[in-house]
This record gives C-alpha cells, sequence and structure tokens, in this order.
C-alpha cells in the first residue's frame, strides 16, 4: 500500500513538473501584446508613433527597414544580429557583401533611444525593428497592414560567415529558393507572398545587369524578361554600370505598397532573376495570379510576415535587451 501511495505521489510531482515547465515554455513564446503586462505597457504605440513621424518624410523608409527585417530573420533567425557592429576582426552580417547595401540602421538606433528614455531595458531590438518594418509599410493606410508578436530576445554575436547559403539572392533559382525558405518553415505560398514586398524599393544595376548583357557568358540578354524593358533598363544601366545607380522593382510604384508587383511579373518585368523564376514552377505561378488581387495579396503578405517574424525567435532566458542595438551589454 504505501509502495502504491509513493509512486502516485512521484507521478503527481513529475506531472506538475511537466505542466509548469510547458506554462513557464508558453509564457515566453512571443505573442501578442506582450509589453502590455510590462513596464513599458505602450511600447508598440511609442514605435508606431517615432516610425510614422520618420514616414511622413522619407517615402523610402518602408522599403529599408522591411528588407532589413527579412535580412535579419533569414540569418540566426529574427533576433537583432543584423544590427550589431564587429567585435574584433569576424565580420559582423552588416558588413557581408548581400547586406552592404541595407538601409535604416540609424533610424532603428534613434526608436530604440527614444524607447530606451521612456522604459529603459524592456524592449528588445529584435522587438523594435519587427514593429518599425510594420509600421513603416502601414503609415500609409494609417493602420496594421498585420500583427506582430512580440516579447523576442536579441542575439550575442553576428558573423558574416553566416549570411551566404542562408540569405536568398536575386540570382537564385527557384529550386534554390524553394529550399532556403524551407529551411526556415516557410513554404511556397509564403515565397511568393514575401517576394511582393519587391512592390517597393529600388535595386542597384549589379544585381540584374547580367540579365541585360551577358546571361549565358555570350554577350546575350535574359529570354525570359520583356524585350522592350530591357531595352529601357540598358537606358538607366548600361555596361559597365555606374555602382551607385539604382532602379525601382516595381516600375512607377516603387514607393506604393500594393500588388502591382504581380502584374509586372506575369508582363515578364520581374527585376531579378529570383523574382522572374516565381513563372517556372507551376505551383508558385498559380500563386503569382491569385496575389495580383489587392486584398489576397495584403492578406497572404499578413500571413507570411507572421511567420517569418517568429523565425528561429530567441526568449525566456536565451539572449538579452541589448542597451544599444549596435553592441551587444
Amino acid at each position: 500500500m504505501r509502495t502504491a501511495q509513493l509512486l502516485l505521489l512521484s507521478f503527481l510531482v513529475f506531472l506538475s513538473i511537466v505542466v509548469c515547465g510547458v506554462s513557464g515554455a508558453g509564457n515566453n513564446v512571443p505573442r501578442k501584446n506582450f509589453y502590455k503586462n510590462t513596464r513599458c505597457p505602450n511600447a508598440e504605440q511609442f514605435v508606431r508613433d517615432i516610425t510614422w513621424s520618420k514616414a511622413k518624410n522619407d517615402a523610402t523608409l518602408s522599403a529599408k527597414l522591411l528588407r532589413l527585417h527579412y535580412h535579419d530573420c533569414f540569418v540566426r533567425g529574427c533576433d537583432a544580429s543584423i544590427l550589431l557592429d564587429k567585435v574584433g576582426t569576424d565580420q559582423s552580417e552588416k558588413e557581408a557583401r548581400p547586406n552592404l547595401s541595407l538601409g535604416g540602421f540609424d533610424v532603428i538606433d534613434d526608436i530604440k533611444r527614444q524607447v530606451e528614455e521612456k522604459c529603459p531595458e524592456i524592449v528588445s531590438c529584435a522587438d523594435i525593428l519587427a514593429l518599425a518594418a510594420r509600421d513603416a509599410v502601414s503609415f500609409p493606410f494609417k493602420k496594421s497592414l498585420w500583427d506582430v508578436a512580440t516579447g523576442r530576445k536579441d542575439g550575442n554575436v553576428s558573423f558574416g560567415s553566416e549570411v551566404n547559403g542562408n540569405l536568398p539572392s536575386p540570382f537564385s533559382d527557384f529550386a534554390t529558393l524553394q529550399q532556403l525558405f524551407a529551411k526556415k518553415g516557410l513554404n511556397v505560398n509564403d515565397l511568393v507572398a514575401l517576394s511582393g514586398a519587391h512592390t517597393i524599393g529600388v535595386a542597384h544595376c549589379g544585381a540584374f545587369s547580367r540579365r541585360l548583357f551577358n546571361f549565358t557568358g555570350k554577350g546575350d540578354m535574359d529570354p525570359s524578361l520583356n524585350p522592350t524593358y530591357v531595352e529601357s533598363l540598358k537606358q538607366l544601366c548600361p555596361n559597365p554600370a555606374n555602382p551607385a545607380t539604382t532602379v525601382e522593382m516595381d516600375p512607377q510604384s516603387s514607393t506604393s505598397f500594393d500588388s502591382n508587383y504581380f502584374n509586372i511579373l506575369t508582363q515578364n518585368k520581374g527585376l531579378f532573376q529570383s523574382d522572374a523564376v516565381l513563372l517556372t514552377d507551376k505551383k508558385s505561378a498559380k500563386v503569382v495570379k491569385q496575389l495580383q488581387k489587392t486584398n489576397t495579396f495584403f492578406s497572404e503578405f499578413a500571413k507570411s510576415m507572421q511567420k517569418m517574424g517568429a523565425i528561429e525567435v530567441l526568449t525566456g532566458n536565451a539572449g538579452e535587451i541589448r542597451k544599444s542595438c549596435r553592441v551587444r551589454n
């Protein structure tokens, strides 16, 4: 009898530990309104107000912050490692070649500084980046286009050597894109929807000039690119191109967040090779057609941004809340 009681007691203790452990882990998972019950309950409003005040004077801010968030999440997850300066001789993520054209670092620094003044050491840089990217894109609509779960911690390291092999390239073929997205828990729908971010922003000529002048190494152009569009691009980006020259990724619509990217894609005017290859796969081509409808694009983009924002996040005792986004504590 006593043995049975001891076994029952042991089982109850074990069950209690398991339940508490699961519950505790659940509390660490990023969730909506994470800061509501902290010493910074208005954190999200602070970030939105500052971001909107900056977006009002800079129509390019949405593309910069959206790209910065994307480049952060695909390397080490959404941990703000893209914001860290290098330590010693090791190259940081921001110094890796694919990241040299990123912008918006100063904006995140300023948002962080202002938030720290109101409530120090509460709001992570990873959350600020995720929120500011959403808020900058949402500014013209005066409402949030997608929900951002919060509660991320900031990472402690940043290695430039980890960028290639994790971050999709504008030269990627479809199989490579699909594989890289799958590694992050994202499917073909997410790949196409998130590619829709190319409806805003600009690109340097070097990211696509091979498609214009030397696609197969024989002085030819990419046959999948609209010939009339090629000629207009050649005017903007002669060979060799000026490294400082930029071109709209979505012609005449590069500061307007809309579904026009999918319209130009079906006209064979996708600027990058990674854009054009979305039409080479039967499933992704079908999604491209569906996302030509604005409401469908907005809805699917919102879902995919939420999934991307949850990639390999640090929570609980993992990571830290940086005092400055550029350096670990």
